[in-house]
């Protein structure tokens, strides 16, 4: 049985998990189906592995926080004609056991061995620590 293969994306201007819940909530961030849906220029060459349970893992603040099941790609047009890739994510957030991630552009492919756990339902829903905080801890190894 093959695994997913997964996407990491920098969540750029958010401060925490929650902010991003609210961006995704809001009308601009959602598609006609009222989806919340990240919009990229470049389509997933690797579509069929991602698509068979694969998820956005996001960067927030330079700590890999949490992650979205990906549950389709749509082709949309932007104003200016070209063909771009809308991720059209389920709107749970999941929380993940934290990562330090360095700054990338774009997105990028993340192996199913390589991402990291879920947490426990349990703690998803404890107080977040800061993100400068978070970054140290996770920068020596803590999250």
């Amino acid at each position: 049985m093959s695994q997913p293969l997964h996407l990491i994306k920098l969540s750029v201007g958010t401060e925490g998990v929650e902010d991003l819940a609210a961006w995704q909530a809001s009308p601009r961030a959602k598609g006609p189906d009222g989806l919340p849906r990240h919009v990229t220029r470049m389509w997933p060459k690797r579509e069929a592995e991602i698509l068979d349970g694969g998820s956005i893992y996001w960067v927030i603040k330079g700590v890999l926080q949490c992650r979205q099941r990906i549950l389709r790609l749509d082709e949309v047009f932007g104003g200016d004609g070209i063909r771009r890739c809308a991720i059209v994510l389920d709107p749970e957030l999941i929380r993940t056991h934290q990562a330090l991630k360095k700054p990338f552009q774009g997105w990028r492919y993340l192996a199913a061995g390589d991402a990291p756990a879920d947490l426990a339902k349990g703690r998803a829903n404890e107080d977040t620590l800061p993100s400068d905080l978070s970054a140290a801890l996770a920068d020596i190894g803590v999250l």
